[in-house]
């Protein structure tokens, strides 16, 4: 196995369209993926806007306005919420819990459309695994963005008609 260039895992991440597997950075890098999960802590740790998703490494790119909406549903209540959100056209950047314990639990989503939703929840439902939410009570942030406040206040808006969205206590 050869070294990893750092400089040539950062340009593959910045070029690409769609995740990338760890797996996948490795074999197009001739590295183990233990390499890829070292370098991408180390680029992540000089602030590089590197997140792991479900599907994949990403480099996220701000596409225009970001907000951070507080939301609660029980889980049967997440499908409505993430089609809600990138039916008016908003990426669902993260999910964010605040534990009482650990403190703030973030995980990478980036999904843009119903079919990221899909692939999201069918994961979920083949590992087994939970919603973060599942921690807090169904209680969550998540960081959108969109191409201007007049998308946000679609995603608003269409949290309020689910009746999922919360004031944040900070707010009042």
């Amino acid at each position: 196995m050869s070294a990893v260039r750092p400089h040539d895992l950062e340009r593959m991440l910045r070029e690409a369209q769609e995740p990338i597997s760890g797996t996948e950075l490795a074999r197009r890098l001739g590295v183990s993926r233990q390499a890829i999960v070292h370098h991408i802590a180390v680029l992540r740790a000089s602030h590089a806007p590197i997140d792991a998703t479900p599907r994949g490494y990403v480099w996220l790119r701000p596409q225009g306005q970001r907000a951070v909406f507080m939301v609660a549903h029980p889980p049967e209540g997440t499908q409505a919420e993430l089609y809600a959100l990138v039916d008016v056209g908003l990426t669902v950047v993260d999910v964010l819990v605040e534990h009482p314990v650990y403190g703030e639990l973030r995980g990478g989503l980036d999904l843009h459309s119903r079919a990221d939703v899909d692939i999201f929840l069918g994961h979920l439902a083949r590992t087994g695994a939970t919603l973060l939410s599942s921690l807090t009570g169904g209680v969550h942030w998540h960081t959108v963005e969109g191409r201007d406040e007049a998308a946000l206040e679609r995603g608003r808006r269409a949290l309020q008609a689910l009746r999922f969205w919360r004031t944040p206590p900070d707010a009042h």
